[in-house]
């Protein structure tokens, strides 16, 4: 008989995964045999560029590669994210002490709760957000606080909302701008305002900047280190998955504060031995490399939200662009909730988007959508959705 193995408590309190469900939904539509257009997840469409992927061809050939790599990453990448932060952002980063290389965003992410908050420590979460914030407050046995992001504000939290008792027990927050699931972008002055509040009460801030070089109608996403006392309190993580299309690569850094960083690299030390080092040299090109093709992506974006956006409001829906991010958040009519909207559009249009309460409470109401294939798709997608009988009832076109 096979033994029976309990899996951990801790293993049993991590949050469910939503999006897996619909994934599954998706497939199962797609083994049918239905043509769906898939906008429901995050994954970017377009390939790596050339000079990335030829840099990386040519450091696997180095033996120095196929040895273990120093624990905390080559300094080569250090320097050129330091370098990297100089040029776009002006920002003055040590690239010895302010600088951590991670396996990816999201392993960041969830590596930084267990890093600053002990069991039973309040993090404030951004609601809706990221789902992945929620896993490592989990891994660390902590307790989250939502901070609403209503579109009455820009979808940004509004500090003075918080009760004083909350933000005294907060230790971590959380924010993503431009944002994931809505778009949204953030100011100098919110960033300013975010400085202030997290030293008022000893908070420690960590902004995702995963959508750092995605923004439209000619306004740059603003970095969190651009305001002053930024790394007094707190980092930004940057991923090469958005700007340079790495997502597979699995390869992005947390700058800013110098004992956060240290908190990183001292648990990695124990998870890992460092990413591969023709990986790690392949970042450095892309970053001290020509940029045309981040200006080329984001155009392709920008060309995708218009057309999508124009579709729409042709169809009968009136949403509003997004202003940064490569995704869509559309409101729903009061009367249907967003999974019951996701999956009327799954069965009777053969579209994907992923419902709006898989990001938390207040991401009820919406439906998000990924700008990630063509815009002659996203036209059909906008045109079948406004082609169904519920649809014009729901809407009343």
């Amino acid at each position: 008989m096979t033994m029976e193995i309990p899996f951990s408590e801790l293993l049993e309190q991590l949050p469910k995964q939503f999006f897996a469900s619909l994934v599954a939904k998706v497939g199962e539509k797609i083994k049918a045999g239905c043509d769906v257009i898939n906008l429901g997840q995050g994954n970017p469409d377009q390939p790596t560029p050339k000079h990335i992927v030829e840099a990386m061809q040519r450091a696997a050939a180095n033996p120095k590669y196929h040895k273990y790599s120093p624990f905390q990453g080559y300094f080569f990448l250090k320097e050129a994210i330091a370098a990297f932060y100089a040029r776009e952002y002006g920002g003055n980063i040590d690239p010895d002490r302010e600088v951590a290389i991670l396996f990816g965003g999201k392993a960041g992410l969830v590596e930084l709760p267990l890093c600053l908050v002990n069991p039973g420590d309040v993090v404030l979460v951004p609601d809706p957000g990221y789902p992945d914030y929620w896993s490592g407050i989990a891994l660390a046995r902590a307790r989250m606080e939502m901070m609403p992001l209503v579109a009455e504000n820009g979808f940004l939290p509004d500090y003075e909302a918080i009760p004083a008792a909350v933000a005294d027990r907060a230790k971590l927050m959380f924010l993503n701008y431009p944002n994931n699931p809505t778009g949204a972008t953030a100011t100098k002055e919110f960033f300013a305002e975010t400085v202030a509040f997290a030293a008022k009460y000893g908070i420690a801030v960590v902004h995702d900047f995963a959508y750092g070089a995605i923004g439209f109608d000619g306004r740059k996403p603003v970095s969190f280190l651009e305001v002053d006392g930024a790394k007094d309190v707190g980092v930004e993580i940057y991923t090469f998955s958005k700007t340079y299309n790495m997502a597979g690569w699995r390869v992005a850094f947390a700058v800013g504060n110098e004992q956060i960083i240290r908190a990183l690299e001292l648990l990695q030390d124990h998870l890992y031995v460092s990413l591969f080092g023709a990986i790690q040299e392949a970042a450095a090109a892309a970053l001290l490399g020509p940029q045309d093709c981040v200006t080329e992506l984001v155009a392709l974006y920008e060309a995708r939200r218009n057309a999508f956006i124009a579709a729409l409001c042709e169809a009968g829906w009136e949403v509003q662009a997004p202003s940064g991010s490569f995704f869509a958040w559309l409101p729903l009519p009061k009367g249907i909730s967003s999974a019951e909207f996701a999956d009327m559009l799954l069965e009777r249009a053969h579209v994907a988007v992923a419902p709006g309460i898989g990001f938390g409470e207040h991401g009820e109401g919406y439906v998000r959508v990924g700008l990630l294939t063509d815009e002659a798709r996203l036209r059909e997608a906008a045109e079948r959705i406004g082609r169904l009988e519920l649809f014009e009832k729901i809407f009343e076109k």
